[in-house]
């Protein structure tokens, strides 16, 4: 039996837990929903049951194409046990279509198909506003080594093909996501969540959005959308 003790952090979507055993923490998923630096907010009632379950599932396919992650088990429909890792401060987000805000910054029209997709890093710090970051800046400020830099790379990379594949064979598009690693021992390990939450997926008929951009543009039916892309992964687990 895992004790849960004290809080060790809390963010947007999620709060973490430490147990005790040292190297294992439990994560649990909030309701919360929030976008624009936390300035918009609002619980929507089991956001957090659905991003788990979808999280649990893209975690353990990846983990069987061979990329580790932090997810030890299950423990029930909010909560996991994680291994306790050190979080590198960089968002790695992977980019295939124009969207958000590299449409913003390029004047790329939104929609338009990026070949190979593009790679993106960004600083983790709220204070600052998540600053995009290219390798020098990351060298600067000390938040990776090259050779940790090159890996997050290759896994994100990686990550990205599998996903994309995974995501057109239950009719979803997926546009963009963020990733977050952490060290672990002598590793490099995926960390945080794969969700609805961290990815934008369109759907691949109606390219109706599926993801949070359902509630930073009050389109409404958000949990309704995001069970329908549980639902949909749940047939390829049946």
């Amino acid at each position: 039996m895992t004790e849960v003790k004290r809080l060790l952090y809390e963010g947007k979507a999620k709060q973490v837990f430490e147990t005790q055993h040292t190297d294992e923490v439990i994560i649990h998923f909030k309701d919360t929903a929030t976008a624009f630096n936390g300035k918009k907010s609002e619980d929507l009632m089991d956001k957090g049951i659905i991003n788990n379950a979808i999280s649990n599932i893209l975690f353990h396919r990846l983990e069987k194409q061979g990329i580790k992650t932090h997810l030890v088990k299950i423990l029930n429909d909010r909560e996991v046990i994680a291994q306790k890792i050190d979080i590198i401060p960089l968002e790695v987000v992977v980019r295939n279509i124009v969207a958000g805000s590299l449409a913003k910054r390029t004047g790329l029209k939104e929609g338009e198909n990026i070949d190979g997709g593009i790679l993106e890093f960004y600083y983790k710090d709220d204070d600052l506003g998540d600053p995009l970051l290219n390798k020098d800046h990351i060298e600067l400020l000390t938040l990776a080594t090259k050779s940790e830099v090159a890996v997050l790379e290759g896994l994100a990379h990686q990550i990205n093909q599998y996903l994309i594949d995974l995501f057109k064979s239950i009719g979803l598009i997926l546009v963009d996501f963020k990733l977050e690693f952490g060290r672990y021992k002598d590793q490099i390990i995926l960390g945080d969540e794969i969700s609805p939450d961290t990815c934008r997926l369109w759907d691949s008929s109606t390219k109706r959005i599926m993801d949070k951009d359902r509630f930073r543009k009050d389109l409404g039916d958000v949990t309704t959308s995001y069970r329908e892309i549980l639902d949909r992964l749940k047939q390829l687990e049946a």
